[in-house]
């Protein structure tokens, strides 16, 4: 685990790494990044997004309440020895916020008292928001000594708790970015308009993702809301063979719950296997659903047409891309998967559902199939139309996917964008003193 060490705090922050704006002005630039667990095999787009920041020059700090797990990719370890984890030194933690209560007691105060507003209609019990306030002690520790810029969270829940209230002690501005179906499941619960009122900036990463924090959030606070996308690096997809898939093949990838919809592609591959079509499905992920799906293959009797292959390194889930003849997502709930962009990107067309931003990327028989979700017959249609597709014409779908995706989904463009963001942000906020940069060393 990278570390800042006791010897640069003692001595003085480090030095920042150089950004380039997009005016081509040349800025030093440390931004601390703030997720619960990372590095996560379901949040490549988090690592992608890192090291397209580092690829132009920025400091990126990376810190998380503890490690994803099933980690299988190389790339993945490498990123859990480069985290600081919070979780892992408690007693850290807790004389970071003595710290506060001895020498800062208006910020601790201050932070306190957002605490107890997040607990009034919050879904989780007090002791946990309590955690995130210790956290975020240690997270301002992290910023003051570092000297970071700038705080940026990834998800609208815990972490972007955490990181207001590390805002709040530490004195420097924070923003996060919105990802997932759950944030706008219960917004209320999670104090998303207070969590948007005090952030510089929001990303969302989808037209439809912009749309439902617009519906939480202050008139005045909608400025804020801007289009960050996940992207897609050139080393994925540069040297995929352009050419489509001849094999009866089909590829899922997600984690196994109800809201990525695995029984809805189970039974439609029983409708199709009853019709009598040859063909395969691979199910790349785990979860909580695993054995109801296990026992739902086996009474369905298809044991040699679906398998479930667990979580694979992302080198391998690039092979299973570019051998399947689609990706298919039969979400009930998303945004805007990034394995939608990955298979995209290696010019494969994919089947999806209808829902939220899937559209914004996936046009009907242009790059691929958009069914209803739930909708097991419409599934099994559109599955059933891909493997009767002639060549030539998947090969033309693949292509036009291959475009699209690079047009609206480059990671570094969007990295850029970022750091446009963050620079602005510093730009606006009246710099405070570093109080707490000698507890550094403690944190870690």
């Amino acid at each position: 685990m990278n570390k800042v060490s006791t010897a640069q705090a003692s001595a003085g922050p480090p030095s920042t790494a150089r950004s380039v704006s997009a005016s081509g002005t040349v800025r030093s630039l440390a931004v601390l990044y703030l997720i619960n667990q990372y590095p996560a095999v379901t949040h490549t787009f988090i690592k992608r997004e890192v090291l397209a920041l580092e690829r132009l020059g920025v400091e990126v700090i990376r810190v998380a309440a503890r490690a994803g797990k099933g980690l299988v990719d190389p790339s993945d370890m490498e990123e859990e020895r480069r985290t600081t984890y919070l979780l892992r030194r408690p007693l850290a933690l807790l004389e970071a916020a003595v710290w506060f209560v001895l020498l800062r007691p208006n910020r601790l105060a201050k932070a306190l008292a957002t605490t107890l507003r997040m607990l009034r209609n919050s879904d989780r019990g007090p002791l946990l928001h309590i955690l995130y306030l210790l956290e975020a002690c240690g997270v301002a520790a992290l910023v003051r000594s570092t000297r970071a810029a700038h705080i940026h969270a990834h998800f609208g829940t815990n972490p972007a708790e955490v990181a207001l209230l590390a805002s709040q002690l530490s004195g420097v501005p924070y923003s996060f970015t919105v990802h997932g179906y759950d944030e706008y499941d219960k917004p209320e619960f999670i104090g998303l308009r207070s969590k948007i009122r005090g952030a510089a900036f929001v990303a969302a990463v989808s037209y439809y993702g912009r749309s439902q924090l617009y519906r939480w959030c202050d008139r005045i606070d909608q400025r804020k809301i801007r289009l960050i996308h996940c992207g897609i690096e050139a080393q994925f997809h540069d040297k995929a063979k352009d050419a489509p898939c001849d094999a009866a093949r089909f590829l899922s990838v997600g984690r196994l719950c109800r809201e990525k919809g695995q029984e809805v592609l189970i039974r439609a591959a029983a409708m199709m296997a009853s019709a009598g079509h040859q063909f395969e499905v691979v199910v790349v992920g785990d979860g909580e659903t695993r054995p109801e799906l296990e026992m739902l293959i086996a009474s369905l009797g298809l044991s040699q047409v679906v398998h479930l292959r667990g979580w694979l390194s992302s080198s391998d889930i690039r092979d299973e891309i570019v051998g399947a003849r689609a990706l298919v997502v039969a979400s009930l709930a998303e945004n805007l998967p990034v394995v939608i962009m990955e298979a995209m990107s290696l010019r494969r067309p994919v089947v999806a559902t209808q829902i939220a931003g899937i559209p914004e990327l996936v046009s009907p028989r242009e790059s691929g199939w958009l069914v209803p979700a739930s909708s097991v017959e419409a599934l099994a249609a559109a599955m059933t139309e891909c493997l009767m597709t002639p060549r030539e014409e998947l090969w033309a779908m693949g292509r036009r996917a291959h475009e699209r995706v690079l047009a609206l989904h480059d990671v570094d463009r969007e990295a850029a964008a970022l750091v446009d963001l963050f620079e602005k942000a510093g730009s606006q906020h009246h710099e405070c003193p570093r109080t707490v940069r000698h507890f550094s060393s403690a944190v870690q």
